[in-house]
């Protein structure tokens, strides 16, 4: 069974940046994408950003507009998260996910990512 782990998540102050960091146990077919999301208290899920571990390319919410990087070492099946000029509203637990990667939207098909780590939380603060 794949498993996903995340680390990173702590408490910083608005304006700074923070660096997520995902593990994956295995890659199997199912994993060609793996992604960052997050769920503010009452909100929904979102996504955040994905990335194709077999090529590179990347795929990001809007919201996110270049403030948050998103990248791989696939030797260390890892992926990071860089976020930058953090915001309030960027408060959330982060979850790390997987899933297979379609045809045209590639890993951007969000809705196709089926496996999750627990989370890690960030809090942003003044």
């Amino acid at each position: 069974q794949v498993r996903l782990a995340e680390s990173g998540g702590t408490s910083v102050q608005a304006g700074g940046s923070l660096r997520l960091s995902c593990v994956i146990s295995e890659y199997t077919a199912n994993t060609d994408c793996m992604g960052w999301f997050r769920q503010a208290p009452g909100k929904e899920r979102e996504e955040v950003a994905g990335i194709y571990i077999g090529g590179g390319s990347t795929y990001y919410a809007d919201f996110v507009k270049g403030r948050f990087t998103i990248s791989k070492v696939y030797t260390k099946k890892t992926i990071y998260l860089q976020m930058s000029d953090l915001k309030l509203e960027d408060t959330a637990m982060y979850y790390c996910a997987a899933g297979p990667r379609v045809g045209g939207p590639g890993c951007g098909e969000w809705n196709r990512y089926n496996i999750w780590g627990q989370g890690t939380q960030v809090t942003v603060s003044t």
